[in-house]
């Protein structure tokens, strides 16, 4: 089993995650593994361009509903928020950013 570590380095093409066996490239939207350039095929419409922060949220929302059946649309938007928020690709986005 791999242990991702918490320390991440930005990089122009995704995020470097080290774990105990290599260091990986992570989508900067979403957080899944890549093998190169910035974003997985899950957060890139067909051109390669990152979709709409509506249309991942929307379907970063359901995913979290089918991984969590007992989580209300309330709950499910919430915590998909708290995750968008670290990601490099929405963390400045209004949606996410924390009214001060």
């Amino acid at each position: 089993m791999s242990i991702i570590s918490t320390e991440s380095t930005n990089t122009t093409t995704g995020t470097e995650i080290s774990t105990d066996t290599s260091t990986m490239l992570t989508c900067l939207s979403c957080g899944m593994p890549i093998e190169s350039g910035e974003y997985c095929d899950h957060c890139t419409d067909e051109t390669g361009a990152l979709q709409s922060f509506d249309d991942r949220f929307s379907r970063m929302t359901q995913w979290q509903l089918r991984s969590n059946p007992g989580e209300t649309q309330q709950e499910a938007e919430q915590a998909t928020l708290e995750y968008l928020a670290t990601m490099p690709a929405w963390r400045d986005h209004p949606r996410v950013v924390a009214p001060e």
